[in-house]
């Protein structure tokens, strides 16, 4: 009973944190506009609390919201190679069937791709009508255009699969998908060679796994809200509001979207399929939707993620190790009704016709390139350019709207975030659900 009065304490700490961040951060941009973002008052504003002192002329700044916020984000990111690779390890080992496996991954890729296919339907069918009723042809000034160079094959997702060197792997944040492999392999092994819990593999996973659980409560209880607060203020204190104007349309239409599927979407799936109720879903996963908004970063939100998706959601743990680590990397509700709107968007003030097949393309390609986006900040709309390459939306209009969606993207990204890691937690719970291994009596715990 304590563990779950400190797991709502944690959550309304957090909703503060981040309704405090975004107000004073409002604040603090209302106050940019009237000094001006040149001005010298700004400035140096600037440089003791906001600047990115990494960036070019930031080498005299003390960027006090930045440090906070980036030294919490990195204390996370410590974590999560390790601990994807023990808990999918420990995961696989115990499942003495390869059968079994194989059921509950193909269960997970089903959910992924029918949560996103139902995620593209919505916002293509919405954006198309957007688009046909001319809300997306409008004239971008004062931007100069994007160069092509920011577009990739999205299909390297499946050749970054397999990696070739397992110390490279295993020493970097951006091959969760390699780290996974490597992790099911070692699992599948150990299950061929008849290593059980007491093999020397296991226990120094397991242990790994107990040491991440004790840094994770102590951060995320400890620094989360205040880290929480310092990343919204700085990201809102830092917008300038002169591109969202021509974009408004596009801004607006996706936050709506994205927050229909959030809190409707979801709940649905939770109430129709995994029949549990979708209030008590939503008030236990809140807390990762406000970390995954205040981070931009799935990677970051993980461990918080297996933990409450697990502990408070009632999911096997098998299960969920499994899941959300895989569901990081390929799994993209979110980022792919972006891509969507923000191509049709693009389309529109490039000029462009789109008819329902053309559309129906963009959702493929969405889909595809949705899968390949790094989990981390801003990464959805760079590989926006794949779609647009694709498509043939390159003209200088085109570009330059793009340049602009590069420009105010940020809050959007923000909250495509949240749509991503509950979409995960969801397509976990399901497949516990699925296979019996959902504990309700802990799901409906207060």
């Amino acid at each position: 009973m304590k563990k779950l009065n400190d797991n709502n304490k944690l959550a309304i700490q957090m909703l503060i944190a981040m309704v405090g961040g975004i107000v004073v951060g409002m604040l603090f941009m209302a106050l940019r506009e009237s000094l001006g973002a040149d001005s010298n008052a700004w400035t140096t504003i600037n440089k003791l609390l906001f600047q990115d002192i990494t960036a070019a002329g930031g080498e005299s700044a003390v960027g006090l919201f930045y440090i906070g916020g980036q030294l919490f984000i990195r204390s996370l990111q410590l974590i999560i190679v390790p601990m994807v690779f023990s808990s999918v390890v420990m995961a696989i080992s115990e499942i003495n069937e390869a059968r079994t496996l194989g059921r509950i991954a193909g269960k997970t890729i089903g959910w992924f791709m029918m949560t996103s296919g139902i995620a593209l339907v919505l916002a293509g069918v919405i954006a198309l009508m957007f688009f046909n009723m001319g809300f997306f042809h409008v004239q971008v000034d004062g931007l100069t255009g994007s160069a092509g160079s920011t577009g990739s094959n999205p299909l390297l997702v499946l050749l970054n699969i397999v990696p070739s060197n397992i110390g490279a792997t295993l020493s970097v944040n951006n091959a969760v998908l390699g780290v996974v492999f490597i992790a099911v392999v070692v699992g599948l092994a150990m299950n061929m060679l008849g290593l059980g819990k007491e093999s020397v593999i296991y226990r120094l996973c397991e242990e790994v796994s107990k040491i991440i659980v004790v840094f994770l409560n102590f951060a995320v209880k400890k620094f989360g809200p205040a880290a929480i607060f310092m990343l919204l203020c700085r990201t809102f204190a830092t917008y300038g509001i002169d591109y969202l104007k021509p974009a408004a349309v596009y801004v607006i239409l996706t936050v709506v979207l994205l927050l229909v599927y959030l809190f409707i979407g979801y709940p649905l799936y939770i109430a129709l399929v995994v029949k549990q109720n979708p209030i008590t879903f939503i008030k236990k996963i809140f807390k990762v939707i406000v970390f995954g908004f205040s981070t931009s970063s799935s990677a970051a939100t993980l461990p918080l993620n297996i933990d409450t998706t697990t502990k408070e959601l009632g999911a096997d743990n098998q299960i969920a190790s499994f899941v959300l680590p895989l569901g990081m990397t390929i799994n993209m509700d979110g980022t792919a009704i972006m891509q969507v709107v923000a191509a049709l968007f693009i389309a529109g003030c490039g000029g462009y016709d789109v008819t329902a097949f053309q559309l129906l393309i963009i959702m493929v390609l969405a889909l595809i390139a949705s899968m390949g986006t790094p989990a981390a900040p801003g990464a959805g709309a760079v590989i926006l350019f794949t779609i647009l390459s694709g498509m043939g939306f390159v003209n200088d209009q085109a570009l330059i709207a793009y340049s602009l969606i590069l420009a105010i993207n940020r809050p959007i990204e923000m909250l495509v975030t949240s749509l991503n890691v509950t979409g995960d937690s969801v397509t976990a719970i399901a497949v516990a659900k699925s296979e019996g291994k959902l504990n309700a009596e802990a799901f409906n715990a207060k």
